[in-house]
């Protein structure tokens, strides 16, 4: 067959990648060629699949992207020996090793200063990839290691019922990256501790201490506090008031001190729901009520593939939400360099994210191009209806 048939000369735009630095066209040009028969939808977008070994597509992007991608996620293989529908997951432990190290060190070239590289991965070899991260980031730059309960059931075949996977969280600049990464929103949970028991005008809201210890109290900290029905409060053993006396008493001129309804309680500040402008600071532990799991996965692979195979253990919408909701924003570039079923370049395309999709199998066609374009097409899958999704957009497909 004659592939120049299906190939087409491109641009990769810098406008619509969101580079502001670096011009891509050169060396994509000379180095990869843009397949009108496998891309969909609107074009020069700066989402792109590439059709290659990942090892040689990072050394190309390199030469385009170095410093621009926001967040990359991998899901490498775990080379923990079991056999999947699409490839069979077992190879020495050294050459695993050194695979994954090769990877993540031109991976660390292509992170922005603000960036951040997630790593799915289980037991098999978790601590040893952490100790190859370590060298290839920096033991500083380690952010965190996520436990996903990526199943509820209960395995009984095996020794241990292992329901959980792991990501290990790393920054480019751990201070930059703590100073930009995004809070989640606030849950029902915590919404429901805002009440408004005095019918304050300013909506709800919550009491906490106004009492801190006094290691580094100072003498205006130290005083009795009078509530209005004759109470004389005084601080805690080992504590002194948040604000100095002439403070407090502001306070509570303005309302802003809670006594309790009878007036006896302990004093306590009320911080108020429309004044929280902070969200909630990510957790480690990701519930599968939350995120998802291969299960939830899976059949909605199953809904999207009808005749053919899907993979044994792919990662939910929901999950990969969760990742690029607390690292990204509308218009970053998001990373996957082991892409598999798709699942990294669907959830950046439903929230507006620039994206770059590597996978050397076929499946990039069957599943990942297939996928995209129902993403396109306004598929209500996964995350789609939780934002609203609607379709739109498009991707370019490369070979090298």
């Amino acid at each position: 067959m004659n592939l120049d048939s299906d190939f087409e000369s491109s641009t990769f735009s810098v406008e619509s990648s969101g580079l502001a630095s670096t011009d891509t066209t050169g060396a994509l040009d000379k180095s990869m060629r843009r397949v009108a028969k496998w891309s969909f939808g609107e074009s020069r977008t700066g989402n792109a699949l590439i059709h290659s070994d990942n090892l040689h597509a990072l050394k190309l992007l390199a030469k385009t992207h170095t410093g621009s991608v926001k967040c990359i996620y991998l899901d490498p293989p775990y080379n923990n020996g079991e056999t999947y529908q699409h490839y069979f997951d077992s190879m020495g432990h050294d050459e695993w090793l050194k695979t994954v190290t090769d990877r993540l060190k031109q991976l660390s070239v292509l992170l922005r200063n603000d960036g951040c590289i997630w790593i799915s991965i289980d037991d098999s070899e978790l601590h040893y990839l952490k100790v190859a991260a370590d060298s290839v980031f920096g033991r500083n730059n380690f952010v965190g290691t996520v436990v996903w309960e990526r199943r509820t059931t209960r395995e009984n075949r095996k020794v241990f019922s292992r329901n959980n996977e792991y990501l290990l969280v790393y920054a480019k600049d751990i201070v930059t990256w703590t100073k930009t990464r995004n809070s989640l929103p606030l849950n029902d949970v915590v919404r429901e501790r805002y009440k408004n028991p005095d019918s304050d005008k300013r909506g709800p809201w919550q009491s906490v201490s106004a009492n801190v210890q006094e290691g580094h109290g100072t003498p205006q900290q130290y005083y009795t506090i009078k509530a209005s029905n004759g109470r004389v409060h005084t601080p805690p053993k080992g504590r002194c008031w948040v604000y100095p006396e002439s403070k407090m008493l502001d306070e509570i001129a303005k309302n802003n001190i809670w006594f309790g309804k009878d007036g006896n309680a302990v004093p306590r500040l009320k911080q108020f729901l429309k004044d929280r402008k902070a969200g909630l600071t990510p957790e480690t532990l990701w519930r599968a009520e939350d995120v998802g799991t291969t299960s939830n996965a899976k059949k909605h692979l199953l809904e999207l593939f009808k005749e053919i195979s899907v993979f044994d253990t792919p990662k939910p919408e929901q999950l990969i939400y969760r990742v690029l909701q607390i690292s990204t924003n509308p218009g970053d570039i998001v990373l996957d360099p082991y892409l598999g079923s798709g699942t990294t370049v669907a959830v950046a395309h439903k929230m507006s994210r620039a994206y770059l999709g590597i996978e050397i199998g076929d499946h990039i066609k069957t599943h990942c191009v297939k996928r995209l374009k129902q993403v396109i097409s306004g598929e209500t899958g996964g995350i789609s209806k939780m934002l609203g999704w609607e379709g739109g957009g498009g991707f370019d497909f490369y070979q090298i």
